[in-house]
């Protein structure tokens, strides 16, 4: 639960060692890229359109000039996913962003509103090949061994004897009353399938990941695609994947989508559980799936938290130790 800054003072949050190891780990990255024929990008913050998955909460914004005297509503980015994929459609070959992310309703020791993401695309990758770069990235600035794979049928079977891609809310909600996870009444109505999933993954399996080296799990269910492909093979499994380190999620990677149709109709799904949940209306964005009609190359692509990695670095416990300014602090 996000709460009302409070200042504490004009000192700044993380110390001046920590933020030179922060410039430090950005040049280590840059020239990571720089070797590997990778080009940097930026793209926009402010957008007319964002995510639209419902447990990802964009901060909005206005501009107003002659033409919009009314305002005319943005928002602060989630993501830089829509624009990176405009310029993988265009021709850009691969490419990265360092670019700063905004999310409402995000405080704590691994949050802060306003974070850093590096995110990158890999076309003719599929989400292994993209494992394999993960694991380069991570043994230069971390020095670990390349990370143990596991499925995420693998984890759940051997973590509660559950088969995810073929379970029940009813299922999964039993295990849940087995850890003695407490869900308020009123919130368990509301509960799907992957709701459940993600509990069970938060409170039971997520703090025990990547403790010895770091861990990548992937296939996941059907129904998490969100922007990833779903491989037709039984059974049907989203070609995305996780990566944790010292029980911290620290990247979300996809073998993209690249179909314009099913792009859309996710959106559509995504825009009308947005309704029922009685969440503010995003609109789709259609330059994406105009983008994806003219061609997306077959690629793969992962958003990594960049506080997080320099957390992990340092062995810092909370993330205003890497961030110069958090948001109790501006």
């Amino acid at each position: 639960m996000f709460l009302e800054p409070k200042n504490k003072g004009w000192q700044p949050s993380a110390s001046i060692e920590n933020l030179k190891a922060r410039a430090e780990l950005l040049a280590e990255i840059r020239a990571f890229f720089h070797k590997r024929g990778v080009l940097e990008v930026e793209t926009p913050l402010l957008c007319s359109t964002t995510s639209l998955h419902p447990h990802i909460k964009p901060i909005e914004a206005c501009y107003t000039n002659p033409q919009y005297p009314e305002k005319k509503k943005y928002y602060l980015q989630t993501s830089p996913e829509f624009e990176m994929k405009r310029l993988l459609s265009a021709g850009s070959g691969p490419i990265y962003q360092l670019n700063k992310a905004f999310r409402d309703d995000e405080s704590g020791r691994l949050h802060n509103p306003e974070f850093t993401m590096l995110e990158w695309y890999r076309p003719d990758f599929d989400q292994h090949a993209l494992m394999d770069e993960i694991d380069d990235l991570l043994g230069l600035v971390l020095n670990v061994p390349k990370a143990e794979r596991l499925t995420y049928g693998f984890l759940f079977a051997r973590s509660f004897n559950i088969n995810p891609y073929q379970t029940s809310v009813e299922e999964l909600e039993q295990c849940a009353r087995e850890y003695q996870i407490n869900i308020s009444e009123e919130v368990r109505r509301t509960l799907t399938i992957n709701d459940w999933l993600d509990i069970l993954m938060t409170h039971c399996i997520e703090s025990k990941l990547g403790l010895e080296r770091p861990v990548i799990l992937y296939d996941y269910p059907a129904t998490k695609a969100a922007l990833a492909k779903i491989r037709s093979t039984e059974p049907w499994v989203a070609e995305r994947f996780e990566v944790f380190v010292d029980g911290i999620e620290l990247a979300n990677g996809y073998h993209e989508l690249t179909d314009p149709e099913v792009q859309l109709m996710r959106f559509q799904e995504d825009c009308e559980l947005r309704r029922e949940l009685g969440l503010p209306e995003i609109a789709i964005p259609y330059d994406l799936i105009e983008a994806l009609k003219v061609g997306l190359p077959a690629s793969s692509g992962v958003a990594l938290g960049f506080d997080r990695l320099l957390m992990l670095k340092l062995k810092c416990q909370h993330i205003e130790e890497v961030m110069a300014f958090t948001i109790d602090r501006v």
